[in-house]
C-alpha cells in the first residue's frame, strides 16, 4: 500500500470513528439533573410546572435517557409548559429552558451535545390574569356553568373550555344533539392583566333519535343487538340514553368493544340516526380460583362461560368448586352449577335467567346433600342498582343432633342489591347492601317459612399520602316461621372462620343442645371492622376486629351468645386485586382456647 493510499485509509478510519462516537455519545444515556427556577418551590404553581415537564420524566433517578432523547424533552416543554401557564391564568409568562447553561432553543436537534448533566428551567409567570368580562350565550335552561367563569376570577384556560363544554351539554341534554361553539373572542390586556371573554353557542335543532345501525362484523344476530341496546327510537335526543344503550351492550359481555357514533348528517325532518360500531369478545373463557385457610383447608373453584351460546348474547356458566381440602372443620365440600342468562327478554333492563345446583355440605355440625333448580328475572335499574326475583325448588336430605331429614321446598326468593362502591375488590370510598328474602313453601319433610340475610358494608379513606380506609360490615339473619328443630338445616346459621369471624374456628358457634351437640341457629349478627393503611404503592396493612352472635330465636332478642375475634393481614396490589393474608385469633366465646388462624385469598375480606 503506498503513503498516500494508507493516508487517505487513516482518514477515512479516523473520520468513520468520529462520526460514530457522535452517534454513540447522543444514544448513551446519561444521569442530568433538573431544576426549576422562578416559581416558589412547593407552590400550585410549581406543581403543576412539574408535573407538565417531559423534563422530569427524562431527569428522574432511574431514568438514563440519551442526549438526543434530552434535548427533544427540553424543546417540547416550550410549548407544553406555555399550556401549562395559560391553564393556570399567566398569559404573559415567560420561559426559558438552558441545558448545561445553552438554550435549548438555539440547538439544532440533529446536533444535540455529546453529554447532558444539568436543565434548567426557569419561568418567569408576571401577572396573574383575571376575567375583565365573561359571556357566553344562548344557554339552555338548567345548564350549570363553572362558578369560576366570572368577572374578577382567575382567567384560566381551563375554566374557559370547562364553560364552552358545560354550554353545549346544555342544549345536548335538551336534545340538540348538534349543538357547537359557534364564535369566540377573547382578547388580552397585558397592562390590566386581564381576559375579555365572549362565547357564542349555536344550539342547532332539536333533534329525535333515528334508526339504529351496526357496524362490524358479531355472531349476535343484528335484531338482538338492536333490542339489547334500547335505543328509544323516535324520542327527543339524550346523552344519557345513548350512553345507557351502550352500557347494556357492554354488559352483557359478548363484546369487547362498543362506540355509539352520531352520524354527521340530520335525516329530515329531525332525525338523528345512530351507528353501533362493535367488536366481539372471544365467545369461551374459562378461569379458576384458590383460597387457603389453616383451619378450614384449601378451596378450589373453576368456571367455564359461554358469552353468546345461542346468538343473542346469551351467557351460560358453568361453575364447581371443592372446599375443605385437607382441613380440619369437618369434610370435604362439592359444589356444582350452571347459570343461563338472556339479556334484554322483557325490555332493555329486565333479563331473563335459569340456575341449577347440586351441593354436598360436609360440615362440623351438620352433613346436607342438596339439589336446586331456580328461574327468574334479573331488573337492573341502574348502574349500580339491580333487583331479582324468582321461583324455584329445593330437595335435600340433611343430617346433624335432631336427625335425618329429607324435605322439598319451593321457594320464592327476592334479593335487592345497591353497590355503590368505587372499587369491587378493593373499596375505598362508598357502600355496599344486598338484601334477601326467601318465603318457603315445604312440600314435605319442613315446615314453610321464610328466611331473611341482610349484608352491608361500608368504606371511608382519609388522607392522601398515606391513605387509611376504614371499613365496616353488618349482617344479619333470621328463619322465621319453623322450629329449630323443623327448620331446614343448611337454611339455619353458624358463626366462626372467613366470612364471619376470623380467628374462630370455622362455624363453631351455633345453639348449644347439651351433651356436645350443636346446630344452626335460627338469628344470627355480624360485625366487623377494618382499618387498611397503605405503607407503599402496592403494600398495606390492615388491623381488623369481627364478633358474631348466633341464637335460637328467630329475631334477636340477645338470648343467644357472642363470640368475637381479631388480627392483623398484609396486602398486596395486584392488577386483578390485593393478594390477602390475615392473622388472626379468637378473642371471646367458648373457642378462645384456640391457636390463631391464616387465611389467604384475592381481594379484601369484604
Amino acid at each position: 500500500m503506498s503513503r498516500s493510499t494508507k493516508d487517505r485509509f487513516l482518514v477515512g478510519l479516523l473520520a468513520t470513528t468520529a462520526a460514530a462516537a457522535v452517534l454513540w455519545g447522543s444514544s448513551v444515556g446519561f444521569a442530568a439533573t433538573l431544576d426549576i427556577t422562578g416559581v416558589e418551590k412547593g407552590s400550585d404553581l410549581y406543581e403543576a410546572v412539574l408535573g407538565g415537564s417531559l423534563l422530569r420524566e427524562q431527569t428522574a433517578e432511574d431514568a438514563t435517557p440519551s442526549t438526543q432523547e434530552l434535548l427533544a424533552a427540553a424543546q417540547a416543554d416550550y410549548a407544553r409548559l406555555l399550556a401549562v401557564l395559560y391553564d393556570q391564568g399567566y398569559f404573559a409568562a415567560v420561559i426559558t429552558i438552558t441545558v448545561d447553561g445553552v438554550d435549548a432553543s438555539t440547538i439544532a436537534p440533529v446536533s444535540p451535545p455529546a453529554r447532558i448533566d444539568k436543565a434548567v428551567i426557569t419561568v418567569k409567570p408576571g401577572k396573574k390574569f383575571s376575567f375583565a368580562k365573561a359571556e357566553i350565550a344562548p344557554v339552555a335552561p338548567d345548564t350549570e356553568l363553572p362558578e369560576e367563569f366570572a368577572v374578577g376570577a382567575p382567567a384560566r384556560l381551563g375554566v374557559l373550555k370547562d364553560t364552552v363544554s358545560a354550554g353545549i351539554k346544555g342544549w345536548r341534554d335538551q336534545g340538540h344533539a348538534k349543538a357547537a361553539l359557534a364564535d369566540q373572542q377573547l382578547t388580552a390586556r397585558v397592562p390590566d392583566s386581564t381576559i375579555s371573554a365572549t362565547l357564542r353557542l349555536a344550539p342547532g335543532p332539536r333533534l329525535r333519535f333515528g334508526d339504529l345501525t351496526v357496524k362490524g362484523d358479531s355472531a349476535v344476530r343484528l335484531r338482538r343487538i338492536v333490542k339489547i341496546a334500547g335505543l328509544p327510537t323516535g324520542q327527543v335526543y339524550s346523552q344519557d340514553q345513548l350512553d345507557l344503550a351502550a352500557t347494556r351492550l357492554r354488559r352483557t359481555g359478548a363484546f369487547s368493544s362498543v362506540a355509539m357514533l352520531e352520524a354527521d348528517q340530520i335525516t329530515a325532518p329531525d332525525l338523528l340516526p345512530i351507528t353501533a360500531q362493535i367488536a366481539d369478545a372471544p365467545p369461551r373463557r374459562f378461569g379458576f380460583g384458590a383460597e387457603l385457610s389453616s383451619l378450614e383447608g384449601l378451596t378450589v373453584s373453576s368456571y367455564w362461560m359461554h358469552r353468546n351460546l345461542l346468538g343473542g348474547a346469551e351467557n351460560l356458566r358453568v361453575e364447581g368448586e371443592i372446599s375443605g381440602i385437607g382441613g380440619s372443620s369437618g369434610g370435604t365440600d362439592y359444589r356444582l352449577s350452571t347459570r343461563f342468562e338472556r339479556p334484554a327478554t322483557f325490555n332493555a333492563d329486565t333479563n331473563f335467567y335459569a340456575f341449577a345446583e347440586i351441593e354436598q355440605l360436609d360440615e362440623v355440625n351438620f352433613f346436607s346433600r342438596q339439589f336446586e333448580i331456580e328461574a327468574g328475572i334479573e331488573r337492573i335499574a341502574s348502574a349500580e342498582r339491580t333487583y331479582t326475583l324468582g321461583m324455584g325448588l329445593r330437595t335435600a336430605e340433611t343430617r346433624d343432633a335432631f336427625g335425618t331429614q329429607n324435605y322439598t321446598l319451593v321457594t320464592l326468593p327476592l334479593t335487592a342489591e345497591h353497590d355503590y362502591r368505587d372499587n369491587r375488590l378493593d373499596a375505598k370510598d362508598g357502600y355496599y347492601a344486598k338484601a334477601s328474602l326467601t318465603p318457603f313453601a315445604a312440600v314435605s319433610g319442613s315446615s314453610s317459612g321464610l328466611r331473611s340475610y341482610v349484608d352491608v358494608r361500608g368504606y371511608k379513606t382519609f388522607g392522601t399520602t398515606r391513605p387509611v380506609t376504614f371499613a365496616l360490615r353488618g349482617q344479619l339473619g333470621s328463619v322465621y316461621g319453623p322450629t329449630l328443630a323443623q327448620a331446614p338445616a343448611d337454611y339455619l346459621f353458624y358463626s366462626g372462620g372467613g366470612g364471619s369471624v376470623r380467628g374462630q374456628p370455622y362455624q363453631t358457634l351455633g345453639v348449644d343442645l347439651g351433651g356436645g351437640n350443636t346446630v344452626g341457629g335460627r338469628s344470627f349478627l355480624g360485625l366487623s371492622a377494618e382499618a387498611r393503611v397503605a405503607v407503599r404503592d402496592k403494600i398495606g396493612i390492615v388491623a381488623f376486629a369481627d364478633a358474631g352472635y348466633i341464637g335460637a330465636e328467630a329475631f334477636y332478642d340477645g338470648s343467644g351468645v357472642w363470640h368475637s375475634g381479631a388480627g392483623l393481614g398484609l396486602r398486596y396490589e395486584t392488577g386483578i386485586g390485593p393478594i390477602r393474608v390475615d392473622f388472626a385469633v379468637p378473642t371471646s366465646g367458648p373457642e378462645t382456647g384456640e391457636n390463631f388462624q391464616v387465611y389467604i385469598g384475592i381481594g379484601q375480606s369484604f
